[in-house]
């Protein structure tokens, strides 16, 4: 690896592309920017290229290329546009690019991050997609290229630091059990509807949905947090990060002031965790620096003003979409791509305020019902065609049912 590491940010302008830019920002000598891609948010990704002077920005088609060109022209910025799904893999598998952030949301992040894999570059994965959706493919790329994997999200980067080393840097060549390891915790705030009484939840709304109690986040990810669907994808990328292949070697555990991140007990009885504020510079930070550690701008913990940590089930009856999760794990193949894909379809339902917030899960539960049986996981073709399926399924269901 170069003495500046360059580095290409799929999703720039959400909130992990953002922080990644903060951490950058705070070390020229270190982080150069070789490519930034961004959807829909083009004067922001405009502002970027100029602040961070990348070789490339991609977008999603012809039209967005064209009207952010005119918007780098006019702030002086060489930033050459490129646009197009093929265009977020070159700039992901470039020979110059050292590591690729990858935080695109969504099933669309999947084959950008997979090619940077098949390529041997740093994986900062923030994508919960391309694990839920093709997690043997993609751990099977990871190994054969050489690839290193630093999980971004601040569960998985917390189980990843209390891990033995030899083990979370070739988990596939022992297993849990070898390491010592008796289950993996993953904690989980519980979101802005915890402890809303259960009959209310039927009227509430995307805003509120979005008030994430601890974490900003983009408005995606703040819905799957609410339902505890975010959790339940977290479930299936941790049984294909830590090599974790049966259900009960993982545990969803309530914390609601995410001081904790998540944790790891050993069989000795001993359980070890990873304690913060909840900001995603600092797992950000650890994972572009691994295995050196860097100031990330974070505030340091106060004990005393958290004063409490609270722990607690998770509630299945509030929250079916966490055991919709568990069931697609068990069930394999391409159930977890059909889970992704329907639940991705249920939100945007939601957030278009055509699906009531207690009609996501039982539109998921339908989906996996009619598709898992058909469907086959023996190549990413298949995976993808049984993604495509299950959003055709799910908008069919959406157009036959009532709003609640």
């Amino acid at each position: 690896m170069s003495s500046i590491q360059k580095i290409t940010i799929l999703g720039s302008t959400g909130s992990i592309g953002v922080n990644t830019l903060d951490v950058i920002a705070r070390y020229p000598e270190r982080y150069q920017v070789f490519a930034l891609s961004g959807a829909s948010q083009l004067e922001k990704l405009a502002q970027q290229c100029v602040q961070f002077k990348p070789r490339f920005a991609v977008v999603l088609d012809a039209i967005s290329a064209q009207t952010l060109a005119v918007l780098l022209k006019e702030k002086g910025s060489a930033t050459e546009v490129l646009w197009g799904a093929s265009a977020l893999s070159d700039v992901s598998c470039a020979t110059e690019v050292d590591a690729v952030m990858a935080a695109i949301v969504g099933a669309a992040g999947m084959q950008p991050t997979l090619d940077a894999a098949r390529a041997g570059k740093r994986i900062l994965l923030a994508n919960k997609e391309t694990l839920v959706l093709a997690g043997a493919l993609f751990m099977d790329a990871v190994r054969e290229s050489g690839a290193a994997l630093l999980p971004i999200d601040s569960e998985h980067n917390a189980i990843f630091q209390v891990l033995p080393p030899f083990y979370r840097e070739n988990p596939y060549a022992a297993n849990l059990q070898a390491a010592g390891v008796k289950r993996i915790l993953l904690t989980a705030s519980g979101g802005p509807f915890r402890t809303m009484p259960q009959a209310e939840l039927q009227h509430v709304t995307p805003d509120q949905a979005c008030k994430h109690p601890n974490w900003s986040m983009g408005r995606k990810i703040s819905v799957d947090s609410a339902s505890l669907m975010n959790k339940g994808l977290e479930v299936i990328e941790a049984r294909w990060l830590f090599n974790a292949p049966e259900k009960s070697d993982i545990s969803v555990i309530v914390h609601p002031q995410s001081v904790v991140h998540s944790m790891v007990e050993y069989m000795d009885g001993s359980v070890l965790a990873q304690l913060g504020n909840p900001d995603m510079r600092t797992p950000i930070a650890y994972g572009m620096a691994y295995p050196e550690r860097v100031d990330a701008g974070v505030k340091s913990l106060d004990f005393f003003s958290v004063g409490r940590l609270d722990f607690e089930a998770p509630d299945l009856q509030r929250f079916p979409c966490l055991q919709l999760a568990f069931d697609a794990l068990a069930a394999g193949g391409a159930a977890p791509a059909i889970l992704n894909a329907a639940n991705e379809i249920a939100v945007e339902g939601f957030l278009n305020k055509s699906l009531c917030f207690t009609n996501i899960p039982r539109l998921i539960d339908a989906v996996l019902n009619e598709c898992t049986h058909r469907a086959t996981a023996e190549s990413l073709g298949a995976l993808l065609a049984a993604d495509q399926s299950a959003r055709l399924a799910a908008r069919a269901w959406l157009q036959a049912h009532p709003l609640c």
